[in-house]
């Protein structure tokens, strides 16, 4: 069988399923925009390309995201081109098809049988938009472009043969009309590396006061970890949380991981990093002699973060109602105690008072409050861990649930491209 899958930023999402089925002896090709430094990665055929321009200066800001995923459809379409001259023809392309390079594949290989990655439908209520009063700009002309950005999800329900979604909640977002084609699968988690270490420890230097701090399961450390600090995922609610919890946990360690820029969101109109505006916010009702328990990691490397999750006494997750990170399930098969947001994301993985805790969103001093009652008593951190690793085993298993569904997924999709096949014959 041959499988071609698209990621922008490949392998994304498909970093477990595509070196999957190149062991399982298929040909596996993967196209990206991605610089690639060689020809393969784990069985897979690498294929880089990019756009020939970039999007219109002072184009109408509503459609700026269909512009510039043309641009890079019509990018991925050349490319494709270019490889069917070679005599590659895919029975399945895997598309990641939220950036519009699989837009026009189907012009190239009408027989393949698209399925595509179903991440997020955008909606002008009921999800990220306007969820957060704080940041949101409610008004008709905003949702006219929230809508519009759906134009390329619309498209490609055209021409898209199945979907896969990794959570219950985000199939959801999509129209009822396409939801019978989405299978949710989740990516997968690796439990058996994301395992509890009870000797792990770590050490941390900071350049600027020119000390190092070590770390063990005996000190108590707060985590909190997002690809960026930003409104999204909560860091403007945590940093509110932090005065009440230094106070009243004088030995806490608080490890906070991420970037300064925005994944999802706006970034600030003052110009100033999320981080910068909320540090400047709390820093006065934080002493000087707290403010040392506060490190700010910016981007670790994969094997600190697995180090961390597992030196965490409480580790915070907060999210608008958006994509659920792989971050809150990793911490799950770590064994962490987890205090999350209430939000609809979360609800599939975080059983109030089982597998975590549950707090409103925008509640700073709930947060506080569940952060330090865990804090204090060692027995429910155990037992919220413990159940944590057990769901994450039992529903996130990389090897035993996630990647054999995956893999089915494709046969199927394969299976349906083979009977075409023999039906045109």
């Amino acid at each position: 069988m041959k499988i071609l899958f698209v990621h922008q930023n490949f392998p994304g999402q498909f970093k477990f399923l595509a070196p999957a089925l190149a062991a399982q002896g298929h040909e596996v090709l993967a196209m990206t925009m991605q610089k690639i430094e060689a020809n393969s990665w784990q069985g897979v055929k690498l294929l880089s390309y990019s756009a020939a321009r970039g999007s219109t200066p002072n184009v109408h800001p509503w459609l700026s995201d269909i512009e510039a995923q043309t641009i890079r459809g019509e990018a991925c379409f050349k490319a494709a081109q270019l490889l069917k001259q070679t005599g590659f023809n895919p029975d399945v392309i895997v598309a990641h098809h939220g950036w519009g390079e699989s837009l026009f594949l189907k012009e190239v290989w009408p027989a393949a049988k698209l399925g595509i990655y179903c991440e997020f439908y955008y909606k002008a209520d009921e999800a990220d938009a306007n969820f957060d009063p704080e940041f949101s700009k409610k008004n008709d002309s905003e949702s006219c472009r929230i809508r519009l950005k759906n134009v390329n999800n619309l498209l490609h329900f055209a021409i898209a043969d199945a979907g896969i979604s990794p959570t219950h909640w985000q199939a959801s977002t999509f129209p009822n009309d396409f939801k019978p084609k989405i299978s949710v699968i989740h990516d997968g988690i690796d439990t058996k590396k994301l395992i509890p270490n009870p000797e792990v420890a770590i050490s941390l230097n900071n350049k600027l006061r020119s000390t190092e701090l070590n770390l063990s399961k005996k000190d108590e450390v707060i985590t909190f970890v997002n690809r960026h600090l930003e409104p999204y995922r909560g860091y403007h609610i945590f940093m509110r949380a932090l005065p009440v919890i230094l106070k009243a946990r004088p030995n806490a360690k608080v490890l906070i991981v991420g970037g300064d820029s925005v994944s999802y969101g706006q970034k600030a109109a003052s110009g100033k990093s999320w981080k910068e505006i909320f540090i400047a916010e709390v820093r006065p009702a934080i002493s000087d002699a707290d403010w040392q328990r506060v490190r700010f990691l910016g981007h670790i490397p994969y094997e600190g973060f697995i180090s961390l999750l597992q030196l965490s006494s409480v580790h915070v997750y907060l999210t608008y109602p958006f994509v659920l990170s792989w971050s809150l399930l990793e911490a799950m098969s770590v064994g962490c105690a987890i205090v999350a947001s209430n939000t609809q994301p979360l609800h599939e993985a975080i059983i109030h008072d089982k597998t975590g805790r549950l707090v409103d969103f925008f509640d700073h001093q709930a947060l506080a409050q569940e952060v330090i009652k865990l804090l204090a008593n060692a027995k429910l951190r155990k037992k919220l861990g413990k159940n944590a690793r057990a769901f994450a085993i039992e529903h996130y298993d990389l090897q035993t649930i996630c990647l054999p569904r995956q893999l089915s997924w494709v046969q199927q999709l394969a299976a349906s491209s083979a009977q075409l096949k023999d039906n045109k014959n």
